[in-house]
C-alpha cells in the first residue's frame, strides 16, 4: 500500500486553462447550464397475493432549481431526504416519473434535444464510495481510458489521456498507471475517480459525498484539486455532502432538502449567515463550535423525519417546526418564482405574505451563538441583548 505521501503535487503549470468564451457553450452566458423542472420520483412498494403496488417511497417530489454556469451548488440535508436519488435522476442512471431536464437550453431525451449519450459526454458523476466505484480487475488507467474508448475514441488516444489526466490530478502515470484499485489509498483512489469523470471532458461534475470518506488532510488536499479543476477546466459543481462546513467552503448556492423537497435555496452567505427556514436553522445550529464556551447542550432538532411513504400534509417540516400552526400542516409552502437564480427563497409560511401564519411580520431570526431559532432560545437572545 503506497502511502498519500507518494501523491504528486501539483503545480500551476500542470493544467492548461480554458480560454475565455466556452467553444462547448450553447445557450449562452446568461443560459442556465442545467435547468430541472418538476423533477418526481416515487418508489414502488408491492405486496399482496398479485404483488401489486400498495404504496410508494416519495425519494423526490416536485423538484425544480438552476445549475448557473461556472457555479458551485452545494445540496445539504439529513440522511434520506433525496439528494442521492436528486443525483441519479440529473444522470438519468434511474429513470424519472416525472419532470424536464434542460441542459444548456436543450430538453434531455426530446426530439430536437440532447441525447442521452450527449448528456453523458458533458455530464459526470463522482461516486460517495471511492473503491466501489473502481472496477477491481482493471488497472486506473485502463477505468479512466474506458469511458473515451466506449465514446469512440481510439485506445491509444484514449490511453494517453488517460495518462494525462492522471498527471492532471496529481498522480504520477508512470507511479501509478499500472496499479490496481487495492494498491491505492482512499485519496488516491477518489483522485482516480475525478480523472476517469474529467475523462470526457465534461462541463459539470456532480459530486455525491465525494470527500465524506476521506480523513481531514487528504479531504483538503481532494478540495483544493477540485476548486483548482473548476477555474482550469471551465467546470461547474453540484457538491452534495452532509459536511456543511466543507459545504460552506466550496460553494456559491446552497439548496436545502427536506424528506424529497427543497425548503431553500440561495446564495452562500445568505444561507449560513441569515438562513431563513426552520430546519436550515437547525442544521447551522448543530454545527459543533472550536470554542468551549459555545457547547451545544440540547439537540437543535428532535424526532426523526416522518416517514416518506407517508409525508405530513402541508408543509413536511410541520411535524418538527417549533413554530408550526394550522395553516402550516394545510397548506404547502412555495418557494416562490425563480425569476432571479441569485434569490434566496425559502418555503415557508412565516416568510410568505398573506399565509395566515402569525409570524409573517416577524419570522424567527437565527443567531449562530444562540443556537437554532426556537421560542425558548428567542426569549434568551432577548434577555442577552
Amino acid at each position: 500500500m503506497t502511502s498519500v505521501s507518494n501523491s504528486k503535487t501539483i503545480k500551476p503549470n500542470t493544467l492548461k486553462a480554458v480560454p475565455p468564451g466556452d467553444p462547448r457553450d450553447r445557450g449562452g452566458a446568461l443560459q442556465p447550464l442545467l435547468l430541472v423542472e418538476n423533477l418526481r420520483k416515487h418508489f414502488p412498494i408491492k405486496g399482496g397475493i398479485f404483488n401489486r403496488r400498495v404504496a410508494s417511497v416519495k425519494a423526490v417530489d416536485d423538484v425544480s432549481f438552476e445549475v448557473l454556469k461556472g457555479e458551485t451548488l452545494g445540496v445539504v440535508g439529513e440522511s434520506g431526504c433525496g439528494k442521492s436519488t436528486l443525483a441519479r435522476l440529473l444522470m438519468n442512471l434511474i429513470d424519472r416519473d416525472e419532470g424536464a431536464l434542460v441542459f444548456d437550453g436543450d430538453q434531455v431525451g426530446d426530439q430536437g434535444g440532447i441525447s442521452l449519450r450527449q448528456l453523458r459526454r458533458n455530464m459526470q458523476m463522482v461516486f460517495q464510495d471511492s473503491s466501489s466505484s473502481l472496477n477491481p480487475r482493471l488497472p486506473i488507467m485502463d477505468s479512466v481510458a474506458y469511458g473515451p474508448q466506449v465514446h469512440g475514441t481510439p485506445s491509444k488516444v484514449a490511453q494517453q489521456t488517460a495518462r494525462e489526466l492522471l498527471e492532471k490530478v496529481g498522480l504520477s502515470p508512470d507511479l501509478f498507471a499500472s496499479r490496481y484499485p487495492h494498491e491505492l489509498s482512499g485519496g488516491q483512489k477518489q483522485r482516480v475517480n475525478i480523472a476517469r469523470a474529467l475523462a470526457l471532458d465534461p462541463r459539470l461534475l456532480i459530486l455525491d459525498e465525494a470527500v465524506s470518506a476521506l480523513d481531514k488532510s487528504v479531504e483538503a488536499q481532494v478540495l483544493n484539486l477540485l476548486r483548482y479543476l473548476k477555474t482550469h477546466l471551465s467546470l461547474t459543481y453540484l457538491f452534495i455532502s452532509h459536511d456543511l462546513h466543507v459545504v460552506q467552503y466550496i460553494s456559491d448556492r446552497v439548496l436545502v432538502m427536506y424528506l424529497g423537497e427543497i425548503v431553500e435555496i440561495g446564495p452562500v452567505d445568505d444561507i449560513y449567515s441569515t438562513p431563513k427556514h426552520p430546519y436550515t436553522q437547525a442544521l447551522l445550529a448543530s454545527q459543533l463550535s472550536m470554542d468551549p464556551a459555545e457547547r451545544v447542550t440540547e439537540a437543535p432538532l428532535s424526532g426523526d423525519p416522518p416517514n416518506p411513504v407517508d409525508p405530513p400534509s402541508g408543509c413536511r417540516f410541520h411535524t418538527r417546526c417549533p413554530f408550526a400552526e394550522t395553516v402550516c400542516s394545510q397548506n404547502t409552502p412555495s418557494l416562490g418564482k425563480r425569476n432571479d437564480p441569485q434569490r434566496h427563497s425559502v418555503a415557508c409560511h412565516m416568510h410568505e405574505p398573506g399565509s395566515g401564519h402569525s409570524r409573517t411580520q416577524s419570522p424567527p431570526v437565527y443567531v449562530p451563538s444562540h443556537g437554532a431559532a426556537t421560542p425558548k432560545n428567542e426569549r434568551r437572545l432577548q434577555g442577552a441583548l
